[in-house]
């Protein structure tokens, strides 16, 4: 038998690219010094990085010429997951790592942040001033008395003083944590009362669609319901005087002073990140300053090809761990683009024009950004010059196979799309960009270095070429060295180790193929089981949104105490349409034919829009919950959610059927 012929892909790099990549260079490098295999390419670089742990990432801080406060003992002293230990002994800093190129005479005036807002004016800050901002802020957070492992937080939008406010932290040796100030009170407390911060940022509002959101009464009650605050700082962002007992952001950043970085233990904690918290408290995720600092570097410096000639603009909040990773391009030498605004303001393509305008040459957005592009008939190469853009990144969904056929077709044909996938839980990437690897349409490249990807069958038997859960089984420097609050660390073992002892379990499906590629089908733990086969939610999103009909949709399995199993479609409709027979038909058709019979819902239900989390992402796990009659109370976090009122239909759907 001669096996099937592999897919065309959809974009191969030419030589010249594969020769100018990091990771090229650094392969080389790695051969040179470390043993690494000079031929085989990527594949035979990421066999070795998984292999050979400890010398993989004993070159990545060489690599990138890592300082070190005191040297480290061994790179990996302990493997066990939980409880890896890295670099042990070693001290550093990531504020100082991320203000380097300051250093530079030639590159002190050049930009490290380009900022722009709804009126799509970049305005520069130089890599002199955000480290002379740095280094008076930190002064004055030492002042205030904040010591090393102390909390600030951050009720900001994306703005240089949020940058500017991080590296304080982090210079300091404090814990930054931060939430975007479209989150109203009570989520922001489910997160931050966990943490106890002693200092917080705040904004007196924010501009969002052309208009002015005033936060002053939700920062009143974060004041009052935070009692372990020392102090908060006013950041005037509509301009008005700051309230009685806060502290001026401006007179806190006006000295012109060397910032002093605190060097601490690797395992340091750099930040707190949250889980999305939709049926619970959100999970408060320390991760260390060291492990940061390596994982980013070898996530923006080798796998996005990141250095200091390029601008590196993502589309993201604070609420996001995207907006770390992205604040984390400064480490690379790069310039960052903070984009404080509507994805979608004053028109669809707005992201476009933004790119456009900062010269970007990374661009990362969501998924769904990209398919509503496609859908509002939005023309990117022909209405923007793009030529800078050697990259578009997405990630917080699976890019549809559409998505990628339209960034190939209407942004360049020579463009490398690099589709992403990680999580909050290790603010970084298992799978997705590799510069010198082809991309096949659906498909992410590979398997990041050092990360020891697998799909694993319920045995824990690896799989390739079928649908498997996600695992991980070695560990990486960014997992988490712990959750806050959780001192026997129960709870951070139950969320990644329980069904797998010992190896990270994500909680999402995944294929990798033959070819080594990666496809993501969705969360497991919402998985469509029918008849026992499995599909992720994401294969029916991406087949039924490619109707015009269909803005959106939300798609829940059900087990029933009877054997059954119902599985119900809720359809957010576009402008104009209706939910008749005939779409019906057409949603069914389309699932039956491009998907499986098994997975045609048995109702089709129109609802006024779908629920997210406040950082995007559907809401399935709560739904189906409530549709299983659990109280909402129980249910669901209702702090966690964009939309509260849209789940009372749930609600009610849950208490009729049962």
């Amino acid at each position: 038998m001669t096996s099937a012929t592999p897919p065309e892909p959809l974009w191969t790099p030419g030589p010249e690219r594969i020769a100018a990549a990091r990771i090229t260079a650094f392969q080389e490098w790695a051969a040179e010094h470390h043993g690494a295999p000079a031929e085989g390419g990527y594949p035979a670089l990421h066999r070795w990085s998984v292999d050979e742990l400890d010398t993989f990432w004993q070159a990545v801080a060489e690599w990138f010429d890592v300082r070190f406060g005191t040297p480290y003992e061994s790179v990996l002293a302990d493997r066990s997951m939980p409880g890896a230990r890295w670099f042990t002994g070693a001290t550093l800093n990531y504020a100082e790592h991320a203000l380097r190129a300051a250093e530079d005479p030639a590159r002190a005036a050049e930009p490290a942040l380009l900022c722009v807002d709804e009126g799509h004016r970049p305005v520069p800050v130089s890599w002199a001033e955000l480290r002379r901002q740095v280094g008076s802020l930190a002064a004055e957070l030492r002042a205030l008395g904040v010591r090393p492992g102390d909390r600030v937080g951050g009720y900001l939008p994306n703005i240089p003083e949020a940058v500017v406010a991080l590296l304080a932290t982090a210079a300091v040796g404090g814990v930054w944590t931060s939430c975007a100030p479209d989150f109203g009170a009570r989520s922001v407390l489910d997160r931050f009362q966990q943490v106890e911060p002693v200092v917080l940022f705040t904004v007196d509002g924010y501009r969002y669609g052309g208009k002015e959101h005033d936060r002053r009464d939700t920062v009143a009650e974060l004041r009052a319901e935070l009692p372990s605050l020392r102090a908060v700082v006013h950041i005037p962002l509509l301009g008005t005087p700051a309230p009685e007992g806060a502290l001026a952001w401006p007179e806190l950043v006006a000295a012109d002073v060397e910032p002093v970085f605190e060097q601490v233990p690797f395992d340091h904690p750099l930040w707190v990140l949250y889980s999305s918290g939709t049926t619970g408290l959100p999970k408060a995720i320390v991760q260390s300053q060291g492990g940061i600092l390596l994982e980013h570097l070898k996530q923006l410096g080798l796998h996005s090809d990141l250095g200091p000639q390029d601008r590196f603009f993502w589309f993201t909040s604070t609420g996001w761990m995207m907006w770390n990773l992205l604040v984390s391009g400064l480490l690379t030498g790069t310039t960052v683009v903070l984009y404080d605004g509507s994805p979608g303001y004053p028109d669809t393509g707005a992201q476009w024009r933004i790119a456009e305008l900062t010269g970007a040459t990374l661009y990362g957005t969501s998924a769904a950004y990209v398919m509503a592009c496609r859908k509002a008939e939005v023309h990117p190469s022909r209405d923007y010059d793009l030529s800078a853009v050697k990259c578009v990144a997405t990630t917080g969904s699976p890019l549809p196979p559409d998505g990628f056929r339209w960034l190939h077709d209407e942004v360049a044909e020579d463009l490398w799309i690099a589709s992403v996938s990680g999580g909050t839980d290790v603010c970084s990437c298992f799978a997705g960009a590799v510069a010198t690897l082809p991309v096949h349409i659906g498909e992410l490249q590979a398997p990041s270095l050092g990360t020891d990807l697998q799909s694993w069958d319920p045995s824990g038997k690896p799989l390739v070429g079928e649908v498997g859960e996600l695992v991980v089984t070695n560990p990486m420097p960014s997992m988490p060295i712990r959750f806050w609050n959780d001192p026997d660390g129960s709870r951070y073992r139950e969320s990644y180790f329980e069904m797998f002892p010992g190896v990270w379990r994500h909680g999402d499906w995944i294929t990798i193929t033959d070819r080594g590629s990666v496809v993501i089908h969705g969360r497991s733990d919402s998985t469509l089981n029918r008849q026992g086969v499995r599909m992720g939610s994401a294969d029916i999103y991406e087949a039924v949104e490619r109707l015009p009909e269909i803005k959106e949709s939300l798609v829940i399995g059900l087990e029933e105490p009877n054997g059954g199993y119902w599985m119900p479609l809720f359809v957010h409709l576009a402008p104009g349409a209706g939910l008749d027979d005939d779409l019906r038909a057409r949603i069914k058709a389309t699932i039956r034919a491009e998907l499986s019979p098994r997975h045609v819902p048995d109702e089709i239900i129109e609802i006024p829009a779908v629920p997210h989390t406040l950082t995007g992402k559907r809401i399935e796990v709560p739904v189906k919950r409530l549709l299983q009659g659990t109280p909402m109370d129980k249910a669901v976090n209702i702090g966690s959610v964009d939309r509260p009122e849209l789940l009372a239909f749930y609600e009610e759907l849950g208490r009729g059927r049962r």
